[in-house]
């Protein structure tokens, strides 16, 4: 489990065939799991600086692997008795979403990010989302794409300095939308809406 908090920038050393290796100030230990922007992966082998991880084909198809390359995002795995922010991050990437504008508000920008229509069912107002491994929070949803609201020191600080129109984003909505849509899409038909789910529970 993870809290979408980015922990380091690491710098990708290589990746041949199935391994990713990355240099870090981390010291990361055989089998620990570590979010390589956002995927949950496993490390296989370590020295005093360097780390890899194994991806498998299947990860691969899902992720986008043009980012797995420069800087990447990592955050280890919680442990107990850690601080808890952001918000719960499987380290389960859902699916690709696509930056489709970045709009400057002199301090901070706008990015709406579109997403296949299978999975915006569970993006909500004020809901929490994970791209490529950074927690955020919606600001608006519209039918195939949400807008996040990102704050000057996010964006230095992350790999969203470089994002541009166009660029492929790791995305894993939130454990607790998919959960609840799922638990109560059966009483409602495939109509569904978030209004319902409030309506159902308040009868609770």
């Amino acid at each position: 489990m993870f809290t979408g908090l980015i922990r380091e920038m690491a710098e990708v050393i290589s990746l041949k065939n199935n391994f990713l290796t990355l240099k870090a100030k981390h010291k990361a230990k055989l089998g620990d799991s570590i979010a390589v922007n956002g995927a949950c992966l496993t490390v296989v082998r370590f020295s005093s600086d360097t780390f890899t991880v194994e991806l498998s084909p299947e990860s691969q198809k899902i992720l986008a692997m043009e980012n797995y390359r420069g800087k990447v995002h990592i955050e280890p795995a919680m442990m107990m008795g850690d601080r808890f922010e952001g918000h719960i991050v499987q380290g389960h990437v859902d699916c690709l979403g696509t930056i489709k504008a970045i709009n400057n508000n002199g301090n901070s920008t706008d990015f709406i990010i579109s997403l296949p229509n299978e999975y915006s069912k569970y993006i909500i107002p004020k809901g929490s989302v994970t791209i490529d491994g950074v927690s955020l929070t919606v600001n608006d949803v519209m039918t195939d794409s949400f807008r996040l609201t990102i704050i000057p020191h996010t964006v230095e600080n992350t790999l969203f300095k470089g994002y541009k129109v166009g660029t492929k984003v790791n995305l894993e909505t939130d454990m607790f939308a998919r959960y609840i849509y799922n638990m109560f899409k059966g009483k409602d038909s495939d109509t569904l809406t978030w209004d319902k789910v409030d309506n159902i529970m308040a009868r609770y």
